[in-house]
């Protein structure tokens, strides 16, 4: 287990963590990642809604139809802001312009959550239209740690890194998924974007036990939670492979694998997320209404029973 931390205390950020607010029956908080044909339907819907989700990197200009959406949005919900194109784990140093386009995105919208990946997107100077998995090793953990911090100072605020989805494993790795995001968390004060269908394409993949993996992570600093649906090919061999695409309903073992989660952060914002074709907006709120249900049969179990083991 890494113990410690390796590059010097926590970066100081200036303003507090920011979370959705609870709800008044106190049922579990949960969102949509939000596309722009769902608009103005949402609207009708906010009322199942606690917040919204989007891409940070479709909204970053000064004018048209995406600001004013968004604008439009965080004057009656609140906000979630995901980074996708950040390259926390690249070797080229962070984009000085990308990050002050994150900043006016924090102080234009105010979110309630900000989010970005570990993965890395950027090399010399050129982007690549994918989230590749950073290598486990006390190295990268300083590096990655080193640029959080950064990113942190520059916007202001405390974010969320999600755990990736994994296809392969790096043949240098020395750390485990949960010891690097623990000593990520520690380092820099950051949380965890818990990302349920990621820990199970993962799993699944690199052939681990996916209650295991999703114990293994700082699930007690998770800000947010993200649940997903994936498509699944056969290898040459005979073994699956996940794949994260976010265009199918969430799988029932990544619904049970969620379950789990709940019992160490049973009150965190969860979010439904639909990237590739997204489907009519009803079958977004059926899922986040089946949330809300799963987390309520999870509150009760615990308060039965609030021994019980997870």
């Amino acid at each position: 287990m890494v113990q410690g931390p390796t590059t010097g205390p926590a970066t100081a950020v200036s303003k507090p963590a920011r979370t959705i607010p609870s709800r008044p029956d106190g049922s579990l908080r949960a969102g949509i990642g939000f596309k722009p044909h769902y608009f103005p339907a949402v609207f009708d819907h906010l009322d199942r809604l606690d917040f919204v989700e989007v891409h940070a990197e479709n909204y970053m200009v000064d004018g048209g139809s995406m600001p004013a959406m968004l604008r439009a949005l965080g004057d009656r919900t609140d906000l979630s802001i995901h980074g996708v194109g950040l390259s926390l784990g690249g070797g080229d140093p962070l984009d000085i312009d990308h990050l002050d386009r994150l900043k006016r995105l924090e102080e234009t919208y105010r979110p309630a959550l900000f989010s970005e990946h570990l993965a890395w997107s950027r090399q010399d100077g050129i982007y690549l239209n994918d989230l590749l998995p950073v290598p486990y090793t006390m190295a990268s953990l300083r590096h990655i740690a080193d640029r959080v911090s950064q990113f942190q100072d520059h916007i202001g605020r405390p974010v969320l890194i999600e755990n990736p989805s994994v296809y392969l494993t790096h043949a240098e790795n020395t750390i485990s998924e949960g010891d690097f995001l623990s000593a990520l968390v520690r380092q820099t004060g950051c949380g965890l974007l818990l990302d349920v269908n990621n820990v199970f394409v993962s799993a699944v993949n690199l052939g681990l036990d996916a209650a295991r993996l999703l114990d293994s992570l700082p699930l007690e600093s998770t800000g947010e939670i993200h649940l997903a649906g994936f498509s699944r090919e056969t290898l040459p061999d005979g073994s699956p492979l996940l794949i994260d695409t976010h265009g199918a309903p969430v799988d029932e073992a990544v619904w049970s694998l969620y379950e789990r989660a709940l019992a160490r952060c049973p009150d965190v914002p969860v979010l439904i997320e639909w990237d590739t074709d997204p489907p009519p907006l009803e079958i977004l709120l059926h899922e986040v209404d089946d949330a809300r249900r799963r987390a309520a049969t999870v509150r009760s179990a615990r308060r039965a029973n609030p021994g019980a083991a997870a």
